[in-house]
């Protein structure tokens, strides 16, 4: 497995993609090809990738202007049968030369649907170091997933198992279940997971993750990370970004594992109890996060109402 397609979801990227670009290139013992849909760009990115495609394999296409985590599964639908590999990526980061082949060789040989996902190393406007991102310490699995995303989704891979069960799913959720999506490399982690299939989490940076104004969604380390999550508690937030994963991951039905249905079955129904089945079913279900600030977090979350 040497192939791989590159799907790049594009909007305004303009500032920063350049050097995205040129890292796709500088690739090592990989056969890549780019696939970027672009969500209704005002600026020059559009123009950047077809400068860019002249001499390689690059197509690009028009999004389905409904946010990044739709144009990422306006990708992912739109990756043909013969891709063995895919990888995803923001539009403002530097890959480093040995990402792909990493993933690829993590993936290699293991059966049934792989996700493959990586450090990074946390870096500023202009590629100035501030640090890698964390390790984690607990297992990866799908009663991790629904509480929590660990799955840097600018280091995702996804071998062809994966891709298909993928892309089942988003033809299931025709509708009202798409829009329920509220990260798209949250959902994979919950799919593919929930399926019975394999995480890999690599624990070497395979690239420079930028942080900028712009970042929908920036660093998560640190207090002021920890401070940002209780406040997506207190508001509601966390509540209703669990509440619609639940809805996104019922619209895949058997697509997931008995025991994945049954542990998000408990989920939902602790979910509507009161504080006492609150507390009794969380203790019960088995879901965790990956720190002890996180596993309190979500206890308190589950004490206020609030999970």
């Amino acid at each position: 497995m040497s192939r791989v397609a590159i799907l790049l979801a594009l909007y305004n990227g303009a500032r920063h993609l350049g050097a995205q670009l040129d890292s796709f290139a500088n690739q090592i013992g990989v056969d890549w090809s780019l696939l970027v849909s672009d969500d209704g760009s005002r600026d020059k990115g559009p123009q950047m990738v077809r400068d860019f495609a002249k001499g390689s394999a690059v197509t690009l296409i028009d999004g389905p202007r409904r946010g990044y985590a739709a144009n990422f599964l306006h990708l992912i639908a739109a990756v043909g049968p013969d891709a063995p590999a895919v990888a995803l990526s923001d539009q403002d980061d530097v890959w480093l030369p040995q990402k792909l082949a990493r993933g690829l060789a993590a993936m290699e040989g293991k059966p049934g649907p792989v996700l493959y996902c990586a450090r990074t190393r946390v870096v500023g406007p202009e590629l100035q170091e501030r640090g890698l991102s964390p390790v984690w310490p607990r297992p990866f699995g799908f009663a991790n997933a629904l509480v929590q995303n660990v799955a840097a989704g600018n280091t995702i891979m996804l071998n062809r198992a994966a891709l298909d069960l993928a892309q089942e799913a988003i033809r299931r959720m025709q509708g009202a279940a798409s829009g329920d999506i509220v990260v798209h490399d949250w959902w994979l982690y919950q799919l593919v997971s929930g399926s019975g299939g394999l995480v890999v989490h690599d624990p070497v940076p395979v690239l420079l993750y930028r942080q900028h104004a712009g970042n929908l969604i920036g660093d998560n380390r640190g207090v002021v990370a920890k401070l940002r999550r209780l406040g997506m508690v207190l508001s509601g937030s966390f509540q209703d970004w669990n509440g619609r994963n639940i809805k996104a991951m019922q619209a895949a039905g058997d697509l997931l594992t008995p025991d994945a249905r049954a542990v998000l079955a408990r989920f939902a129904a602790l979910r509507q109890g009161n504080v006492l089945d609150r507390l009794l079913g969380l203790g019960r279900s088995g879901i965790y996060r990956q720190t002890v600030t996180g596993q309190a977090t979500l206890w308190f979350s589950a004490l206020i109402g609030r999970i």
